[in-house]
């Protein structure tokens, strides 16, 4: 088989994948393990196609060697549940990704870029909302189109970098939450809300008084990239629908509803676009050639939830203790802390959050949850290993020190503010 006919069938499987989470949730419950079959599948199908094993590797042989561990040790791991772990996360991830088809903003095509304070508001308010709903698409549009113009400059990296990860403190469509979701299940959707717009509210103050104050950013002198606001209404649709079901259904998975309306508002909004015919080549394109290329994620989510029940497994196996005897202000901001180092130092937040999810499942999923958000969110604008700044990196030639140095101060400010928060929320929510 060629590579690129190994490439499409990989997309074909990554697609069923989605279908059968779906089907399984609503209709038949037995089928959720052909879910995980045929995201393994194309996992395997992808996996020397990716270009930067290296953490790959290392998560595999750490998983090999907890996985012989226990079982000298005859302690016992839900297979099971390993490998399908994170099958909702992918899932929501697959969704959004086809909202991109139909909720793409609109760009004009000008000769010269909008400049001073306007411009950094209704840039940083573009990349914002639209990149809580098509994620990293948003970032690339406006960054790809400032690039053409000019390299990136300090003041304009600050924007796409705090405008893009400010996302992940509240938005439902966004990774972050599906993993939150996925490892506090029981949590209060109402305060995650609520919380990570004020905390996203915070984050655009900090970093607008930073640059209004810095003469060497110099707001003044900022070139933006401002983008139209019209196909806002289709996350709008999906937020409305999702609430509604929700309102009536409440036990069913918020994850689960974003994903299948996703899929939907497509299938719906697609043809009335671009006709039934281009839509259903624009679709099939989609499968066959764009699903393939979340290939990185899909191998990190799938081998990372494997090496977090497998890790917890031995945790619970010799009874270790969780570190504290209540989860409260203070262990949650001694966790957060412990999360961003961690990301600091190239240890992605699923492979964080996989390992202290299942490990610390009895505790309160609210406060836990919005930890594992303020981490995501704190530590991916300024680790050089995040998937934003990797990208930044590659795609503009950016150096990962320079934007590290560039949004350091930012995270701790934001750490101080989300310890606060977290204190305050102990009260609030007992």
């Amino acid at each position: 088989m060629s590579a690129m006919k190994q490439q499409q069938l990989s997309g074909v499987f990554i697609f069923l994948s989605f279908l059968f989470t779906l089907i399984a949730y609503f209709l038949d419950e037995n089928l959720f393990v052909f879910a995980g079959v045929f995201a393994w599948l194309a996992l395997i199908l992808l996996f020397r196609f990716i270009a930067k094993k290296g953490l790959l590797l290392l998560l595999v042989g750490a998983t090999s060697a907890v996985l012989i561990f226990s079982f000298l040790q005859g302690l016992s791991i839900d297979f099971q549940k390993a490998l399908l772990v994170n099958q909702h996360l992918l899932t929501l991830l697959i969704g959004v990704g086809f909202l991109r088809l139909i909720a793409t903003p609109k760009v004009d095509k000008i000769k010269t870029l909008p400049k001073g304070k306007r411009s950094f508001l209704k840039t940083y308010l573009g990349i914002h909302l639209f990149g809580s709903v098509i994620n990293l698409s948003s970032l690339i549009l406006v960054a790809d189109k400032l690039y053409k113009k000019a390299p990136l400059s300090n003041i304009q990296i600050v924007l796409l970098t705090r405008a893009f990860s400010s996302d992940a403190y509240w938005s439902p469509f966004f990774v972050a939450f599906a993993a939150a979701v996925t490892y506090a299940p029981n949590l209060d959707a109402s305060i995650i809300l609520i919380n990570g717009l004020v905390l996203a509210s915070i984050a655009f103050v900090v970093s607008y008084l930073e640059v209004s104050r810095s003469s060497a950013l110099d707001i003044k002198e900022f070139r933006g990239y401002p983008i139209h606001f019209e196909t806002l209404y289709i996350p709008v649709i999906l937020a409305l629908l999702v609430l509604v079901v929700n309102h009536y259904f409440p036990e069913t998975k918020v994850i689960v509803l974003i994903s299948l309306f996703s899929l939907l508002l497509t299938i719906i909004i697609l043809p009335t676009k671009v006709g039934l015919n281009k839509a259903v080549t624009t679709f099939s394109h989609y499968i066959t050639h764009e699903l393939p290329l979340m290939k990185n994620e899909l191998a990190l989510f799938l081998i990372a939830g494997v090496f977090g029940v497998s890790i917890s497994s031995i945790l619970i196996g010799f009874d270790v203790a969780v570190p504290f005897d209540d989860f409260d202000g203070q262990s949650a901001s001694l966790l957060l802390l412990v999360l961003i180092l961690l990301s600091f130092v190239g240890i992605h937040p699923i492979i964080s959050i996989a390992v202290i999810g299942n490990w610390m499942s009895e505790i309160n999923h609210t406060l836990l949850a919005v930890a594992f958000l303020m981490s995501w969110a704190t530590a991916v604008s300024t680790s050089p290993f995040s998937g934003l700044n990797l990208t930044l990196q590659a795609r503009y030639n950016l150096k990962a020190i320079d934007i590290f140095r560039l949004n350091i101060g930012y995270a701790v400010k934001m750490y101080l503010v989300c310890a606060a928060i977290l204190w305050a929320l102990e009260y609030q929510i007992g």
